[in-house]
């Protein structure tokens, strides 16, 4: 595949890669997985890196599970699929540390001939690589694209999602991973779910930190998330430079578990619980408050528990009640089983499997007993499933998951590949099988279009940019005395569902930390806003952090932490507490209340004694006082005066069509009559006295022609206004909502403002030219002429309604009405004892009065 001559030049072999898992086919998928955490000093160039750091490592035995699921995966398609006819696959498994060298030295090895490390020159068939699948670190699988992607080489990567911001690795790189944001937008639906606003955030790397910054952030703060911290975790350091990272840790420790925050998204990789574990228990913690160093950690899908052999005696309850994310995943049949048969003295090409024994089992090997270590000797019958899974897990994990579904999209890729090559039943010669080796680069087209259902009935796809499509399952964590754990699954992210359906989650099967009492954890700036309060904001602080208002006059809050109070419908009012509405209750002037029928009473009674005085009037209807000054006149006006108070009964009761249309008509109408005989009478008088004088010409005018004319002029003119009004727009029922806090006042709505107040200064015309025209004719003869009581009575009639305005206009509801009607009344009454009440007197007490000789004696 890649032959060019070796020139003269020496290289010199790099250091050996210890750890190796070789196992021959046709095929060799290629595996670079993080297992071994080595300890030694950063590799400068400054001098020749020596052998000795290849015995100064400790091994991550949780990371041994991922080898098995690739290894297992390839037994599967070996032996019980048709995926690959006549064609065996072949694995080879190494492991890189955090040294970038590493990773490239790999990444060319497996393009070089089998165990001789010389890139560019492969001279044998023995290293058949068909694809690389690299992880779980993010610096693993970028390092392994900058050196292979220069090939074409096909590569899968697990665990963390690095940006694909290169085109070409964008082009050569599959991702078992969906999109960075679709498990940022589940985090956010997952807070948004419990109510957890104020929130911290630890990231691995200061890149991944920024990143958030920059991509991430503006999306949970829209709504309504904030975050206390955004850090990251200190970076592995050795020699002079460790104090340096402990100082930085211990500064990160203190600013998680002194912040207020309960919920701390942990954005680190897989070996991120290996630090934080080691910060939390390692750390001083006196000085912070025991109830602020309870968290519940929300763990992204790129980590898994992992663990060193000298953390083994660490506690691990900090993690009880944690909520974790993974690649969706189902529990695949026979791998438990698999697992169970693994034993190191069995297993050829095994180059993990000693250490991890030893690590995992605290024992040695025989062979590698010396004086110095006496420790138990492993005999290899060892059970894994006697082991903690603080040690090692036996049920699939999520990056193991991948790996499996990995391995099973590069084998349907093959097969796509190898059908598109060579026809069913084609003999299959060593010249067209270095052809088909020769042909791998087109191997990403059929990666990309991978669509299959898995073992375990998962369908398995890659998006547009060649991430994985799928979704997270949620997990809940149970930690037990004696360090094992479990994890529950307890909901499920989709990130293609709608918003409203993209978490689902049961929070009655969450156990939360033993702090909490199984109550759900409330993770927020300050406590929420009581009911009947809402938030206000705080100079200088973040969103989440507020105090709190009582809600203003007329409004209320019935949720707690409410941004704004809310104003209640119309027909509803505040209670005392304003964190509830109450309905209204609808109030208008009845006949039953006691002032209702108080001025029913008032009413009938003096439309009554107007009555008798007009029946007075009419029997004595030949007498001198009740001829004079035209007593038609005055049978008009008691009668006017008698509708007057038998009107305001239309002001009471519930309103409907019939009583708003005639109300303030009929107001108008029959006070407009009453005043328009007042002016009549009055007018009269005046003329009567002028024309007594000699050669007077006002005679001719003095008559019942004249007083008809005016009462009939001002009669018809308010009549045409009201008929305007009831033509145009009429009163007609209507409610108040808003005067009264706590009722609704059924009432009439005048309708047209204009001509209703036409009607009423139609009045007041009448009214003052009535009052002037009798204030000048006061100084007459008391014996001829009523002046005097109709100036009086107009008098009282004009102070009746000009304390009516501020009256009317300072009461509300149903008490409007009652001012109006005792207005009228009022009005009324004083027309009627001002007027009448003297006539009276004379006709029924003092008959001699009634007489020509006494009215014309003066």
């Amino acid at each position: 595949m890649w032959n060019s001559p070796i020139h003269s030049c020496k290289l010199r072999d790099p250091l050996p890669i210890v750890h190796k898992y070789y196992q021959s086919g046709d095929l060799i998928i290629a595996a670079i997985i993080y297992q071994v955490f080595f300890l030694s000093n950063e590799i400068t160039f400054q001098s020749v890196p020596s052998y000795d750091v290849l015995d100064q490592y400790l091994y991550l035995t949780h990371n041994y599970q991922h080898t098995l699921a690739l290894a297992f995966a390839v037994k599967e398609i070996n032996e019980h699929t048709g995926i690959l006819p006549n064609i065996t696959l072949g694995f080879q498994i190494a492991t890189d540390n955090h040294e970038e060298i590493t990773t490239y030295h790999l990444a060319m090895e497996f393009l070089s001939t089998k165990d001789k490390f010389i890139p560019n020159y492969k001279c044998n068939d023995q290293t058949n690589t068909v694809a690389v699948i690299g992880g779980p670190r993010s610096k693993t699988c970028l390092n392994m694209a900058t050196s292979l992607c220069n090939y074409k080489f096909p590569q899968i990567t697990y665990g963390s999602a690095p940006l694909k911001n290169d085109e070409i690795a964008a082009l050569f790189v599959k991702w078992m991973f969906p999109v960075e944001m679709h498990q940022y937008n589940g985090i956010l639906h997952l807070l948004l779910h419990f109510g957890w606003t104020w929130v911290g955030k630890v990231c691995f790397v200061e890149e991944d930190k920024e990143r958030f910054i920059q991509n991430s952030l503006s999306m949970f703060t829209e709504r309504g998330i904030c975050f206390d911290f955004i850090e990251s975790i200190p970076q592995m350091m050795y020699g002079n430079l460790a104090a340096e990272m402990v100082e930085e840790a211990d500064k990160l420790y203190k600013v998680i578990m002194g912040s207020t925050v309960i919920a701390v998204i942990l954005n680190a990789e897989i070996t991120g619980l290996v630090a934080l574990r080691l910060m939390i228990y390692a750390l001083d913690s006196d000085n912070i408050p025991k109830e602020r160093s309870t968290k519940v950690w929300i763990m992204t899908a790129q980590m898994e528990f992992t663990s060193l052999l000298v953390q083994r005696e660490l506690p691990i309850d900090f993690l009880h009640g944690a909520l974790s994310f993974a690649i969706q995943s189902k529990e695949l049949t026979g791998f438990r089983e698999f697992i169970q048969k693994r034993n190191p003295n069995a297993e050829n090409g095994d180059g993990f499997i000693r250490d991890f024994w030893k690590d995992a089992f605290e024992c040695s090997f025989s062979s590698d007993i010396t004086d110095r270590n006496t420790d138990r000797t492993c005999t290899g019958e060892e059970k894994l499933e006697s082991l903690s899974q603080s040690i090692f897990e036996m049920s699939m994990t999520g990056h193991s998951y991948s790996i499996y579904n990995a391995v099973y999209a590069v084998a349907h890729a093959l097969r796509h590949l190898y059908s598109s090559k060579f026809k069913d039943g084609q003999r299959v010669d060593e010249r067209r099988r270095k052809l088909f080796l020769q042909s791998l680069w087109q191997l990403h087209h059929f990666l990309q279009q991978v669509s299959f259902n898995n073992s375990a009935g998962e369908h398995i796809s890659f998006g547009s940019n060649g991430e994985l499509v799928t979704g997270f399952d949620v997990s809940n964590w149970l930690i037990f005395p004696n360090k094992s754990f479990l994890r529950v699954k307890v909901g499920k992210i989709e990130p293609m569902a709608t918003p409203g359906n993209l978490l689902t989650i049961s929070t009655k099967d969450i156990i939360w930390p033993h702090r909490f009492n199984q109550t759900l954890p409330l993770s927020i700036c300050n406590e929420k806003c009581p009911l009947g309060h809402s938030k206000i904001k705080l100079e200088g602080k973040l969103s989440c952090c507020y105090d709190c208002k009582r809600c203003p006059e007329g409004k209320t809050a019935d949720q707690m932490d409410l941004d704004d109070c809310l104003a209640c419908l119309e027909d509803q009012y505040p209670n005392k507490d304003q964190d509830s509405c109450l309905q209204k209750i609808v109030i208008y002037l009845s006949y039953q209340e006691p002032m209702g029928s108080s001025l029913v009473i008032i009413a009938v009674f003096f439309s009554v004694v107007a009555a008798l005085v007009l029946g007075i009037f009419i029997k004595n209807q030949d007498t001198p006082i009740v001829k004079a000054n035209n007593r038609n006149l005055t049978y008009i006006l008691l009668i006017a005066l008698i509708l007057s108070f038998l009107c305001t009964l239309l002001f009471i009761g519930q309103p409907d069509q019939v009583k708003c249309l005639m109300r303030q008509t009929a107001f108008g109408l029959i006070f407009s009559i009453a005043l328009s005989c007042i002016l009549g009478k009055t007018t009269i008088v005046v003329l009567a006295f002028m024309a007594t004088k000699p050669a007077s010409k006002m005679r001719k005018w003095v008559g019942k022609g004249l007083a008809i004319s005016i009462v009939l002029s001002c009669s018809l003119t308010q009549l045409s206004i009201c008929v305007v009004w009831l033509a145009t727009f009429p009163p007609f029922p209507d409610s108040d909502m808003h005067s009264m806090a706590e009722e609704i006042v059924l009432q009439c709505n005048e309708g047209s403002t204009t001509t209703f107040y036409t009607v009423l200064g139609f009045m007041g015309f009448l009214t003052a030219v009535s009052f002037t025209v009798a204030f000048l004719a006061r100084n007459l003869p008391d014996s001829f002429n009523e002046a005097k009581f109709i100036t009086f009575s107009m008098l009282v009639f004009c102070s009746v309604w000009i304390l009516f305005v501020p009256t009317y206009l300072s009461t509300k509801g149903k008490y409007m009405v009652a001012v109006e009607i005792f207005s009228i009344l009022a009005s009324a009454v004083g027309l009627l004892v001002c007027i009448f009440s003297p006539k009276c007197y004379i006709i029924i007490l003092r008959p001699d009065l009634n007489t020509k000789e006494q009215l014309t004696k003066k």
